[in-house]
């Protein structure tokens, strides 16, 4: 029987959602949290595992079959491994992690026995004393462990890379040869000028075009994968070696028309959209007693009425800054990055 799915108004169905767990980080990552200071949720805010449970299922029966636990580090979140549990036993075709590293070590074997089908652990940098101007703290050795780990319980693990002129443009061939070592897959991604972003400038954007040249320049040719169908965001290319490696080129070519994502952040609000400046409350009406049918029907009118063109909308802006200031980040925390789980 087919999948009847939600559509908004460009016919893109709903078929993914990232959940985000928890707001905190263990890391500063230049890109995403370059601030000193930062307004975090209370613990009573948080969504409960059965909460998350049960709004899992209400975009199941809209149509999605695929999930990603996002943070902030969702490995933060105490006892994550009874989330997953209560993930795995649902009628997914995909139920994935992304984590910066530094508790994967002790987590890998955990999350994969509770039922964890993929990992995605972002590194930027080999290099211990780059990892701590990158991120501001001193946790290079952990991370490493960490992917050790996630690669011996994950196989198929990917490595996120966001490639930053100045800052770490030459490490691409370095991380491809680090990737195969230990048999996963990097992704090479633009740094993006989301919010949050708040240091983002055009001139340390790293675009695909000059990522391709430069590894045709050092290996030859590089074969385009032929994915049909394929929403993921990582367009994903062969050397003539065999290696596989993907990019995620969101800021100069951005695939917004094929985008099937939505976001819901750790205390309960959804965002149709990265870019998107308002969201919408789901906790609420959770906690008031509304039912499954009451929420679907929230969230497929919101869907139904979605025309996000975040990242492509950016582009035809032609001369670009931070996408918010700093400012009004203070007064609207929602629209941090590490909020709805880039």
């Amino acid at each position: 029987m087919e999948t009847m799915f939600t559509r908004d108004l460009l016919g893109r169905p709903l078929r993914s959602l990232r959940v985000s767990v928890t707001d905190r980080c263990n890391l500063r990552c230049q890109y995403c949290m370059p601030e000193q200071d930062y307004a975090w949720l209370s613990r009573d805010d948080l969504l409960h595992f059965e909460e998350i449970s049960g709004l899992v299922d209400v975009f199941i029966g809209l149509g999605v079959d695929k999930i990603r636990l996002t943070g902030g580090e969702p490995l933060l979140r105490r006892n994550l491994p009874a989330l997953v549990t209560l993930l795995a036993a649902k009628p997914l075709t995909d139920l994935a992690l992304t984590t910066n590293g530094i508790l994967l070590a002790e987590s890998a074997e955990p999350l994969a026995r509770a039922g964890m089908k993929r990992l995605n652990v972002s590194l930027d940098t080999l290099r211990p004393e780059r990892f701590i101007q990158l991120t501001r703290q001193d946790e290079h050795a952990r991370v490493m462990a960490g992917i050790a780990q996630g690669a011996a319980h994950f196989p198929g693990l990917k490595l996120d890379t966001v490639v930053m002129r100045g800052m770490n443009d030459d490490e691409i061939e370095p991380m491809l040869d680090f990737a195969a070592s230990i048999g996963a897959e990097v992704r090479f991604i633009e740094y993006m000028d989301v919010a949050g972003a708040t240091k983002w400038t055009a001139d340390t954007v790293v675009p695909r075009r000059e990522i391709l040249e430069r590894l045709r320049a050092r290996f030859g040719a590089v074969t385009p994968l032929d994915e049909p169908g394929s929403t993921a965001p990582a367009d994903r290319y062969a050397l003539p070696d065999g290696r596989v490696f993907g990019i995620i080129s969101s800021t100069t070519e951005p695939f917004c028309r094929n985008c099937d994502r939505a976001r819901v952040t750790a205390d309960g609000v959804l965002f149709t959209c990265l870019y998107a400046t308002d969201g919408m409350d789901l906790r609420s009406p959770l906690r008031a007693g509304a039912s499954t049918s009451d929420l679907a029907a929230l969230v497929e009118t919101r869907w139904a009425g979605r025309r996000d063109r975040g990242a492509e909308e950016r582009v035809e802006l032609g001369d670009r800054s931070a996408l918010v200031p700093v400012s009004a980040l203070r007064a609207n925390p929602h629209l941090e990055m590490h909020k709805r789980g880039g």
